[in-house]
Formats: structure tokens, C-alpha cells, sequence
């Protein structure tokens, strides 16, 4: 390892529709990389119909609790949550966060109200600059609502439309829009998430890009958490020191953690 404190602050667990793996053997999986902190931030599209939240994350917090007792000299474990299309039901999404003593929570958007999941998109009949201007519009409010501490993921489209389809976009073209953002995030003292999970994989590139991160260091972002969004056991904190290394090169001395949802700053060494 390069660097000495390793925090993967994205991650899901069985309790994720899409998850995989016990929060135990997300934890043990992290003890045998070297991690000095975990998070689980299982998924709560607040939108999304057929899942009992209050039930989900109250199972998430005994398991956490679990873990804490038999783990808690090897690992840093909080409880977390990834608050999906929150700006859509604000009031349920603010009810289960007031319900819940989460460490952290990621705010986050994979679909437009009413509409699919970016995942599901055929992309090669979509007009793509359509698609993103509109998810722009949709981080845009989410950050002006603010109900959250770190943005996942700001490019998530681009997962699919690059990765997947590769269909390569010319993102300068919302640079106005973007820059709005990154100035809510940094007027508001939330963070942004440098997101590892493609830097192996179709995209090859962390969401978002240097270029985005460096430009919320510019306009005087201090908060960066870093995540690798791993529904598996196996890919706990695959990317994570990249991510570091990229964010010492956009100029961050310090990286983020959540507790009680207050940040800390943890020097990059």
C-alpha cells in the first residue's frame, strides 16, 4: 500500500436491492485490504416502490452494531445511507433521516422522477447531450435542497454512455452548469465524492473525472470523500488509493470522513 489511511465510504451491502454480501463479510473483506474505515451506505432510491426502508435500514444498523462489537479493534465501521432521488419525496426522505442516527449520508440521482434508471437506457437511441442536460438539472436541485453530506457520483451517466456504449461526450458543454453545482457543494460545506468503482472497468475513469475535481479545488471545495461503491466483498476499496493520489494532484491535502454525520479531515499520507 501507499498511503497509510484507506476510508472507502461507499459501499453496499446485502441490505442493497443490488447487494451481495453480509455486512460482515464487507467488513472482514476490509480488514484483509488493509482498510481503515468502512462505510455502509446501502441504497434508499426513495422513489422506488416495494421496499421498507424504516425495516431495511433498522436490520443495517443491527448488523453494523454486531460488527462494531466483534470488529471494532481492527476496523472503523459507521452506518451510512445512499439517499437516492430524495428531491422527489422530500418529506419521507427527511422523515427517515431524522429517524436514523446515520454517520454519513451520500446524495444522489439515478433517474429523472417517473422515469427509468439511467442503467436501463439505450443510449444508442437517445439523444445523450438531452439526457445529461437534464440530469444536470436534477444534481442542480439536489444540491440546492442540500439534505445530504457528500454527492455520489456527479457523472453517473456517463457509466453507461461512455463505458458501456462508448459514446464519447464533450462535458465542457455543461461547464456553466457544473460550475453552479461545485459552488452549492462548497457554499453549502458539502462534500464531493471521488467515485472509484470504473477506474477498472468499461469507463476507466473516476466519477467525476480530475478535471471536475480539480475545478472544485479551484473554486475553494475542501471536502472530498472517496468511495468504491463495491456491491461486492471482493471489490472493497478497489481504486481507493488512485483516488488519493488523484486528489493530491487536484490539490487536496486532506481527505473526508463522516461521523455522526460532522466531517473530519484525515491528512493523505
Amino acid at each position: 500500500m501507499i498511503y497509510s489511511d484507506l476510508f472507502d465510504l461507499h459501499t453496499h451491502s446485502v441490505h442493497s436491492f443490488d447487494g451481495n454480501h453480509s455486512v460482515e463479510k464487507m467488513c472482514k473483506s476490509a480488514i484483509e485490504k488493509g482498510i481503515t474505515a468502512i462505510t455502509i451506505t446501502d441504497h434508499c432510491d426513495i422513489d422506488g416502490e416495494g421496499t421498507d426502508f424504516n425495516l431495511l435500514f433498522e436490520k443495517q444498523f443491527a448488523d453494523i452494531a454486531a460488527c462494531r462489537e466483534k470488529l471494532s479493534d481492527k476496523l472503523k465501521i459507521y452506518s451510512g445511507i445512499e439517499l437516492g432521488q430524495g428531491i422527489y419525496r422530500k418529506a419521507e426522505a427527511e422523515a427517515l433521516l431524522n429517524k436514523f442516527s446515520f454517520d454519513f449520508v451520500l446524495g444522489s440521482i439515478h433517474n429523472i422522477e417517473n422515469k427509468q434508471d439511467y442503467y436501463f437506457i439505450d443510449y444508442n437511441n437517445a439523444d445523450v447531450y438531452e439526457l445529461l442536460d437534464e440530469y444536470i438539472d436534477a444534481i442542480t436541485q439536489l444540491c440546492e435542497w442540500g439534505n445530504f453530506d457528500s454527492l455520489a457520483h456527479l457523472t453517473y451517466p456517463l457509466r453507461y454512455i461512455e463505458g458501456k456504449y462508448k459514446i464519447d461526450v464533450d462535458l465542457s458543454r455543461f461547464s456553466a452548469k457544473i460550475d453552479n453545482i461545485l459552488k452549492l457543494l462548497i457554499n453549502n460545506e458539502k462534500a464531493l465524492e471521488i467515485n472509484t468503482s470504473e477506474i477498472s472497468r468499461e469507463l476507466a475513469d473516476f466519477m467525476p473525472a480530475a478535471k471536475v475535481v480539480s475545478r472544485y479545488r479551484e473554486l475553494g471545495g475542501n471536502y472530498i470523500t472517496l468511495g468504491s461503491d463495491s456491491h461486492f466483498a471482493e471489490r472493497i476499496g478497489s481504486g481507493i488509493e488512485q483516488g488519493l493520489k488523484m486528489a493530491q494532484d487536484c490539490g487536496f491535502e486532506y481527505q473526508t470522513v463522516f461521523v455522526e454525520r460532522k466531517p473530519k479531515l484525515i491528512k493523505i499520507k
